[in-house]
C-alpha cells in the first residue's frame, strides 16, 4: 500500500470509470494523496472482478453455471458468500410475492434478445410456458451443508436484479476498510455514496429523465444512502411502435407496462437494486404500498403518461 505522508496536498475527489459485469462503473474517493487513491480504487476493481467471477452466467466456471447446470439433478455446494446473497434474494422474494425473482433466467435470449434487432414479438404461449420455471420456492437452500439446488430441470437463477447493488456495496466496504472516509461507487445507476465531498457538502446525485437518459430530471442530496434505478430506456426494442423493456414480468414472460422508471433510495445498495424492479413489475400503486411500509426506503416513480409518483418524505430539487 502507497505510504500516505502528513504533508498531504490538497484533499480531492479522485475519479475513474471502467467496464465490469457487463456495465459501466464509476469509482470516486476522496482522497489527499492520488497515489492512495488510485490504490484504493484498484482494491474496489479487484473486489468487483472477484464478485463478477462468482455470479456470471457467461462463463462455465462460476459458480452460478454450476448450479443452474445440475438444476433437476443435484445440489451443489457453494461459497458462504453466495449461499448467503441466495438465501437474501429469496427474503426479497417473498417480501414482494415472487416480483422479484432470481430464477427468472428460464426466460432466456430465445424469448427476449435486447442485444438484436427484434423485429416481431415471441410467441406468448411458449413464454407463459417458460415462466412455469419461474419459481423462488423452487430455489431450495441447504444451510448445513452450504449447496443450493434447483428443482425443476431447465431452471436457471442470474443475479442481474441485484448482483450490481451488491457488488457496490462490496466495494464501498473495501474502500471504507483502507480509510476512504468519503466516496462513490456507481455501478451503471446502482450506486453507493457515503461521507462529504471535499467542500464539507453531501453528494448531489441526478435521477435520470426516462425520456433523456444522459440528462437528470432532479437531483437529490445524499450522504450514506443508495440509490438504484430501473427503467424501460436501459435496454429495449421498439415492435410496431410499442417499446418494450428488459424487465420481464415473471408472471407472463413479457415486459412489465405502464412505467418508465422506478428509483428506490435507502441506506444498502444491494436492497435499493433488488427492490427497483419489483416495484416496476408490481406496479404503481401495490409498488408505492410496499415501499411506504418499508422503514428507511424511499421511492420515486415516473409512470408511461410522465406522472411523478414519490413515496412518504422525498425531497426533489428540480
Amino acid at each position: 500500500m502507497p505510504e500516505v505522508t502528513d504533508h498531504a496536498t490538497q484533499i480531492k475527489a479522485y475519479k475513474r470509470g471502467m467496464r465490469l459485469m457487463g456495465n459501466h462503473f464509476e469509482i470516486t474517493v476522496v482522497a489527499s494523496v492520488e497515489d492512495f487513491a488510485n490504490y484504493c480504487i484498484d482494491q474496489a476493481v479487484l473486489e468487483i472482478s472477484r464478485i463478477e467471477k462468482l455470479l456470471t452466467t457467461f462463463n462455465d466456471q462460476s459458480q452460478t453455471a454450476a448450479i443452474n447446470r445440475h438444476a433437476g439433478i443435484k445440489p451443489v455446494k457453494v461459497d458462504q458468500e453466495v449461499f448467503d446473497l441466495i438465501a437474501r434474494s429469496k427474503r426479497i422474494s417473498a417480501l414482494t410475492q415472487g416480483a422479484f425473482d432470481l430464477s427468472y433466467g428460464s426466460i432466456d435470449k430465445t424469448f427476449w434478445n435486447f442485444d438484436t434487432a427484434m423485429d416481431r414479438l415471441p410467441d406468448r404461449v411458449a413464454a407463459k410456458d417458460a415462466v412455469r420455471l419461474i419459481n423462488y420456492r423452487n430455489i431450495v437452500l441447504n444451510e448445513q451443508e452450504g449447496t443450493v439446488f434447483l428443482k425443476e430441470k431447465g431452471m436457471r437463477i442470474g443475479f442481474g436484479g441485484i448482483g450490481k447493488g451488491y457488488a457496490a456495496e462490496r466495494a464501498k466496504s473495501i474502500l471504507m476498510a483502507l480509510g476512504i472516509n468519503s466516496g462513490i461507487v456507481n455501478a451503471s445507476g446502482d450506486l453507493a455514496a457515503w461521507g462529504q465531498q471535499p467542500d464539507g457538502n453531501d453528494w448531489t446525485v441526478g435521477v435520470a429523465d426516462p425520456d433523456h437518459c444522459d440528462q437528470p430530471f432532479s437531483y437529490l442530496n445524499i450522504s450514506n444512502l443508495a440509490i438504484a434505478t430501473s427503467g424501460n430506456y436501459e435496454k429495449f426494442v421498439t415492435i410496431g411502435g410499442k417499446r418494450y423493456s428488459h424487465t420481464i414480468d415473471p408472471r407472463t414472460g413479457f415486459p412489465v407496462q405502464g412505467i418508465k422508471s422506478v428509483s428506490i433510495i435507502c441506506p444498502n445498495a444491494e436492497i435499493a437494486d433488488a427492490l427497483a424492479t419489483p416495484v416496476m413489475v408490481m406496479g404503481v400503486s401495490a409498488g408505492m404500498n410496499l415501499i411506504n411500509q418499508m422503514k428507511g426506503v424511499a421511492c420515486i416513480v415516473i409512470d408511461d403518461n410522465d406522472r411523478l409518483y414519490t413515496s412518504n418524505n422525498i425531497k426533489l430539487s428540480q
